[in-house]
């Protein structure tokens, strides 16, 4: 029998798949990454009998990244990550030991049915996969196929078994322009930023953003936020009249009328108007015309129309909106959300996915209508050969939904119906007035068949004052006529919904990396969203891409991303090669960039002008252990310690506060230490500026504070303060925090495991000495004679903490409450661990010496 493998991109999308195609016969296991299922099933494939085995990956398997030292931002050139930089693939999410999972299900099968989502990220997963399991299956007899592609658009019985009975073949174009995609957002992404991020960082210290990002995308969505705010800022109110006519057709009733000059910007022209029209006390009628009018029902839902009205009228930002739409459809409610096509292919059963919706109370009535008296063909949109239109697939309840996914749902169902449904009409009368010399005019509508506007009732034409019946050549007293001063109001900031629709004509990302640029600009602190969700540039987007423009455009213009994004789409289509492509881009981009670096003196002239030089921000804190004068902390994001006689700056820890430490000075360089903490249910730990920024042996790595320092003899460091393993993670080490008194804790230096242990000691102290069954420090505890919880009356007692049973109620493990930097100032949840040792620490972690410690040291001095 042959066994068969299917992998699907989401472990809720294999279950379903799995139900389906094994009629609800199958056996679920965990796999061994903890994150998917194996769900197994005989059947038949291809005529033959079969063992089938669907599982999962949690999105791309693999990421691009540069190789070893170009990671590093302080020992290569920026500009060398155009050419010269070698990228690899790496795991994705090392945690998930992708590979090996797949490669453990993988070995010994015969084919593989690939059920990744149908797009062209979907596509490269696909490649992704193939690479880490090939090497293990069996090998083909012959010219044997073994790699199937399975192509669907919903979780319904009737797609997926379509599927399954008409595998194609993955699409290796397609992954090819996802790679190039990757590749050049990397490469230029990278190299941009860093430049930039290292140069205005150093020099400016309230720019209050971590990373100084550039993207292809992501900029040039900036740029339409920034030039709506320089049209509302050049913006000049210009005052204009109108002139307002009402007549009385009857004694109760008045007609306002408009003016068919609508303005002029003369007021001594437009009072003349006025006297003119004054001096006549009847309005006739010229003329009368009624028209039936059509308001045509919406084209077929596409990813970039869902997300503009999510954000316009559900409130809901299209990274949010996304996110739910995705939910509902691997939980079998509607379609595939990313589309581009707004066309019915025309074998869709229509009438089958309204059926669907036939009982919901909100919407059964307009359905059990259009199914007896037959539904209209949807109107012909853009067939993009992606996917169909969304559509709900199967009916849902409030209660299964609930909040913004019952909101979506609703909207996609209601769009749905009004798409199967009739037009609106209405007619249309136009009075046409005299008074005087001037024309006046009167509209009013009335529906004559609300056709789709009753399942979409916002779109309904709204009730207006009906108009009174009349005849050409009537006539009607006029009430009153006066001049209205009015001025010209700028433009609103753009809202989401129409960043959104700019981004699409222009072919800036796609329509699943729409929301990721917007929320990119978001999250940079480039823009903030407003009320309404409106979009304010933020003082350091608008700076950033008025230098863009001052130094080169087309940095910040689409159309150079629009023209890429063309190239990238006839790798595709296999009409261009991905490595011309690649090379000729990045070619381009690398001229810029040299261009950029050499005018970057350009844009410093416009951050002069916004922001303050570091020398003038931050307060006095600690001192530098080179001049011995105070160092400013500037506390604006990224924070950090400068000294502006030696015009040093030091990054310190992110997320957390940061303030001196007892004055207390580190041996190696006499720089005083500073305490970083992210609050008093997480973690704290000392650090030296200058050893954090200057590793000072060669087993430390930038970013290290005392906690993890080798320092044989200092008193903060790892040496002298770590107890044993961590219970969770396997190379940290539970450390002591020693400024935490009275409610002490130790604190694993790599996770974020906290252990809370004596409270209200006096004093706690790491022993020299070792336990003999686990081999972490002992502790030597003294107790407050009042709050002693040892027995007889004891106030000293010196123990393993994990062993000794006279500590082991007063041991309790914690997660640390991390500050997020989405919410900064915010605490997360904690999680109570419960009381007890947890996990036993397999020794403890004796730090190694430096090697040739003089040697090392003196290096560092130098």
């Amino acid at each position: 029998m042959r066994t068969v493998l299917m992998v699907a991109e989401k472990p809720s999308l294999a279950q379903s798949i799995a139900k389906i195609l094994s009629r609800g016969n199958m056996s679920s296991r965990k796999g061994l990454n903890g994150a998917c299922s194996v769900h197994e099933y005989t059947g038949s494939f291809i005529g033959q009998s079969a063992h089938f085995k669907m599982t999962s990956v949690c999105g791309h398997v693999m990421t691009l990244d540069f190789i070893g030292k170009y990671n590093s931002w302080d020992k290569v050139d920026p500009a060398e990550l155009f050419s010269k930089a070698p990228t690899e693939k790496k795991e994705a999410n090392p945690k998930l030991t992708m590979v090996k999972f797949l490669q453990v299900e993988g070995r010994g099968c015969d084919c593989i049915v690939l059920w990744l989502d149908c797009d062209k990220e979907g596509e490269n997963i696909c490649f992704e996969v193939l690479d880490a399991v090939l090497p293990v299956m069996n090998k083909p007899r012959g010219t044997e196929r073994t790699i199937y592609r399975a192509k669907f658009s919903s979780i319904t019985d009737t797609d997926i078994c379509n599927a399954m009975n008409h595998l194609g073949e993955p699409n290796r174009n397609e992954a090819l322009s996802v790679d190039a995609r990757q590749e050049l957002d990397l490469r230029i992404g990278c190299a941009f930023t860093r430049f930039q991020t290292k140069y205005f960082q150093g020099k400016y210290g309230n720019l209050d953003s971590s990373l100084i990002s550039f993207g292809p995308c992501q900029t040039p969505t900036l740029g339409f936020c920034v030039e709506r705010h320089d049209k509302i800022q050049s913006f000049k109110p210009e005052t204009y009249w109108v002139l307002q006519a009402k007549v009385n057709p009857e004694k109760e009733s008045s007609l306002t009328l408009d003016w068919d000059r609508v303005r002029v910007f003369d007021r001594e022209v437009a009072q003349m108007f006025l006297n003119i029209t004054k001096m006549a006390k009847e309005a006739k009628v010229e003329s009368v015309s009624k028209k039936e009018k059509v308001k045509q029902r919406p084209l077929a839902l596409n990813t970039v129309e869902m997300l503009r009205v999510a954000s316009a009228a559900l409130g809901m930002g299209p990274q949010h909106a996304m996110q739910i739409a995705e939910r509902l459809y691997t939980q079998g409610y509607i379609s595939y959300p990313r589309t581009e096509t707004t066309h019915y292919p025309e074998n869709f059963d229509l009438k089958g996915c309204l059926r669907q919706q036939a009982n919901n109370p909100y919407w059964a009535e307009t359905v059990k209508v259009l199914l007896s008296e037959g539904i209209n063909r949807p109107r012909k949109g853009h067939d993009a050969g992606d996917h169909p239109p969304i559509t709900p697939m199967r009916a849902a309840t409030e209660a299964e939904l609930g909040g913004d996914g019952w909101r979506l749902y609703e909207y996609i169902t209601r769009h749905f119906i009004a798409t199967v449904s009739a037009d609106c009409k209405y007619l249309q009368t136009t009075i046409s007035f005299s008074i005087g010399p001037e024309r006046f005019t009167c509209v009013g509508k009335v529906v004559t068949s609300p056709g789709f506007t009753e399942i979409m009732p916002w779109h309904s034409i709204p009730l207006e004052e009906s108009l009174p019946h009349c005849e050409k050549g009537d006539l009607f007293p006029v009430g009153e006529i006066k001049l209205l001063e009015k001025q010209t109001s700028p433009p609103d900031y753009l809202t989401e919904a129409e960043l959104i629709t700019l981004m699409e004509k222009h072919g800036i990302g796609t329509d699943a990396s729409i929301p990721v640029h917007i929320n990119n600009i978001c999250q940079r602190n480039y823009v903030i969203v407003e009320s309404g969700r409106r979009l304010k540039p933020t003082n350091l987007g608008i700076v950033l891409v008025h230098g863009y423009y001052k130094i080169d455009a087309e940095l910040v213009l689409p159309t150079i991303r629009s023209a890429v994004e063309k190239q990238l789409n006839l790798i595709a289509l296999g009409k261009a090669n991905y490595h011309q492509v690649l090379e000729h881009t990045l070619d381009i981009f690398k001229r810029k960039f040299h261009y950029f670096v050499d005018s970057i003196a350009g844009m410093d002239e416009l951050m002069e002008v916004s922001f303050s030089p570091l020398a003038a921000t931050g307060k006095p804190l600690s001192r530098c252990g080179k001049c011995h004068r105070f160092m400013k902390y500037i506390q604006a994001k990224p924070s950090r310690l400068h000294c502006s006689h030696c015009d040093d700056t030091y990054s310190l820890p992110q997320n957390g506060t940061i303030k001196l430490y007892k004055e207390l000075r580190c041996p190696l360089d006499d720089f005083e230490l500073v305490l970083w903490s992210s609050g008093s249910r997480g973690k704290s730990y000392p650090l030296c500026p200058y050893c954090y920024n200057h590793p000072p042996f060669r087993d430390m790595k930038k970013g290290m504070g005392c906690n993890e320092c080798t320092h044989p003899t200092c008193q903060h460091s790892l040496s002298m303060l770590g107890i044993g393993q961590c219970v969770e993670c396997e190379s940290g080490v539970l450390v002591l925090d020693s400024t935490s008194g009275p409610k002490w804790k130790m604190a694993c230096n790599k996770c974020n495991v906290v252990v809370h242990f004596f409270e209200n000691a006096h004093k706690v102290r790491v022993s020299p000495e070792t336990c003999d069954l686990c081999e972490a420090a002992l502790v030597d505890v003294d107790f407050n004679k009042a709050k002693s919880p040892l027995p007889g009356d004891e106030t000293q007692h010196s123990g393993c903490v994990f062993c000794d049973p006279v500590f082991q109620d007063l041991v309790e493990l914690k997660h640390a409450a991390m500050r997020h930097p989405m919410h900064r100032g915010g605490q997360g949840k904690r999680q109570g661990r419960g009381r007890g040792k947890g996990r036993r620490p397999g020794g403890r972690l004796n730090p190694k010496k430096p090697k040739d410690k003089m040697a090392a040291l003196a290096a560092y001095f130098v």
